[in-house]
């Protein structure tokens, strides 16, 4: 990542969104993480405050916080839900079936102390419904150092954190 002046951005990536407010009427991304820098966005990039911006520079040993907010992901999801699209870093389990919902606290507690990302979830051994949000994940810098992703591998190991049981009748 790499901080440089907008009016020489033209043909560098995103490496983040860029967000417009204007009070009342608009809030959300002009452009997507990503998008080529063409000269004509860079009068819109100027007039939403943006004197300078970060474009990405490939490095081999860095991951940028959607990449790694997936390798959380699949650290903590098994069967019976799936995952929200990666937004600014985060990603968000959802049931797929109404279950009972179970967490292995102290690699989830273990993950959490690491620094730089957490996860947060529902309370293990509860009753959760189709479709309710069971954890959400976050990588909190913009990019993040590939070893940091390998220690949380590490750290949680082969099975998931979360795992959701069909209720069954009695």
């Amino acid at each position: 990542m790499k901080l440089m002046k907008t009016e020489e951005s033209v043909g560098h990536m995103l490496c983040h969104d860029i967000t417009q407010i204007i009070k009342d009427e608009k809030k959300g991304p002009v452009f997507r993480k990503g998008h080529i820098i063409q000269p004509e966005d860079v009068p819109v990039l100027l007039s939403v405050g943006k004197d300078h911006i970060y474009i990405w520079e490939n490095n081999e040993n860095m991951l940028h916080e959607d990449d790694a907010a997936a390798i959380l992901r699949d650290l903590c999801m098994s069967e019976n839900m799936h995952a929200t699209e990666p937004k600014e870093g985060k990603i968000e389990l959802i049931a797929d079936i109404d279950g009972l919902l179970l967490i292995d606290l102290e690699r989830l507690r273990a993950l959490n102390s690491l620094g730089d990302m957490m996860v947060a979830t529902r309370a293990s051994g509860f009753v959760v419904k189709k479709g309710e949000k069971l954890c959400g994940t976050r990588v909190i810098p913009l990019i993040i150092e590939k070893d940091r992703m390998e220690l949380a591998k590490k750290v949680v190991g082969k099975e998931p954190l979360l795992r959701l049981l069909p209720l069954k009748a009695k």
